[in-house]
């Protein structure tokens, strides 16, 4: 749709970044745009998210796109990919503004993805809508294949892309080269990160159980405490669900095992139940080692025997150190665990 005059300015914002008057404009939760990942629809046509990962796609023929976005914090970040080359990151302001994704582009078609770098508690994004000086085109496809991963911090890529010394960044936060994210790709196939840095199955990393935890989160489209959105799981079928979980319930010791394994047990049936086409894999994660990595293995040993489903599996994760800085895998230890993750998926799955 063509949108003359200020409506194609989205409330005049697109027009002060320099889009003309008469530049095609579509919303954000459109027809126009291919989303990936768990998002609220909002009001006007916008969409609202939080998980890291999430990513909408759009199709245009044109030299120029402008994004018109917000966020409730001042620590949210965006990457733009065109033309799958990653252009950029952008600071989102929590003042509704216009951020110009690509420009002096070639004339012909291209592809932008907008990929939401942080997490929840950064703060929720919302997109209000893209505007080009050409013509919006067909959708891009996603690909047929979907996997889940369920995680904490190290799901959600904290702190790879890290440049100390200094105080931990949030831009230091990146899912895409998360482990999850590239062995995904690796897989042709499209993806949710479904992660919570500090959580855990049963407690928090302080200990804490009255927050949002894998049991709770995982019904969520936005886990923000003032402001859950619940999600509808027909909204998404995965394939495969890994479900990397237990170090933040580990780190204040070694958490009962009769109640670690009920509740992981009531989870699983939960998670065959949901998904009745998905093979579910559980994993340790990077971080544990030692005694507490023995026991969560024991614990998601007898986790997998009381569910008694053939679509459960444990598959091994290496203990990866992170560095001196920082006890989150580093970048390239995250490629090493997609390493490591991909030529067992791709058995189990047959892809």
């Amino acid at each position: 749709m063509r949108w003359p005059g200020k409506l194609a300015c989205l409330a005049a914002l697109l027009c002060g970044a320099g889009v003309a008057h008469g530049a095609e404009v579509v919303l954000a939760g459109g027809d126009s745009v291919a989303r990936m990942g768990r998002m609220a629809d909002a009001p006007g046509g916008a969409v609202r998210f939080a998980y890291p990962g999430v990513s909408s796609f759009i199709h245009f023929a044109g030299r120029e796109l402008v994004l018109e976005a917000s966020t409730t914090g001042d620590k949210s970040y965006l990457d733009v990919i065109v033309d799958g080359v990653y252009a950029r990151s952008i600071h989102l302001s929590p003042r509704r503004s216009a951020y110009r994704l690509a420009g002096g582009l070639a004339p012909g078609p291209h592809t932008v993805q907008v990929l939401h770098r942080s997490e929840t508690w950064h703060g929720v994004v919302t997109l209000h809508g893209f505007a080009t000086d050409g013509q919006v085109l067909a959708p891009p496809s996603l690909p047929a294949r979907r996997v889940l991963f369920l995680g904490d911090s190290v799901t959600c890529g904290e702190a790879l892309e890290r440049m100390p010394p200094g105080a931990k960044q949030p831009v230091w936060w990146n899912p895409r080269l998360s482990y999850g994210m590239l062995a995904a790709n690796a897989l042709g196939a499209q993806v949710q990160l479904v992660c919570h840095g500090g959580r855990g199955l049963v407690r928090s990393w302080n200990g804490r159980t009255d927050e949002f935890n894998l049991d709770r989160f995982y019904g969520l489209a936005i886990a923000a405490p003032d402001a859950p959105e619940p999600w509808d799981q027909r909204r998404y079928a995965p394939d495969l669900i890994v479900s990397a979980i237990g170090t933040n319930d580990f780190n204040q010791g070694i958490p009962d095992r009769a109640q670690y394994v009920d509740t992981y047990a009531a989870f699983v049936l939960t998670l065959l139940r949901d998904h009745p086409q998905a093979h579910i894999v559980l994993t340790e994660g990077a971080i544990l080692d030692g005694d507490k990595k023995a026991a969560l293995t024991a614990y998601i040993t007898e986790t997998i025997s009381r569910t008694a489903s053939p679509r459960v599996h444990h598959i091994p994760s290496r203990h990866y150190p992170g560095d001196t800085e920082d006890a989150h895998p580093t970048r390239d230890q995250h490629q090493q665990m997609a390493n490591d993750f991909v030529p067992a998926l791709r058995q189990l799955m047959s892809w």
